[in-house]
């Protein structure tokens, strides 16, 4: 549910057709870079649903790896 809009906005963006481990573990990084230091904690690992970061975060994520590993095209973002 974190993940799903953000790997299919970064697949969209890079005009990548399939998606690749590689994609998946960037969007796993970013998603656990949205949660700060300060926030982390025993019952905070993952960020809320409701962050308004996670979904941007995982689809930057997902496009660049795309990108870099041959996968997509840089796109520009509407």
């Amino acid at each position: 549910m974190l993940a799903f809009p953000g790997v299919f906005r970064g697949l969209l963006d890079a005009q990548g057709r399939a998606v690749t481990d590689e994609m998946l573990i960037a969007a796993a990084r970013a998603l656990a870079g949205v949660v700060s230091a300060s926030e982390l904690g025993p019952h905070y690992i993952i960020p809320s649903v409701f962050n308004p970061e996670v979904s941007s975060a995982v689809a930057a994520a997902v496009r660049d790896a795309a990108v870099r590993n041959g996968g997509g095209h840089p796109a520009r973002r509407s």
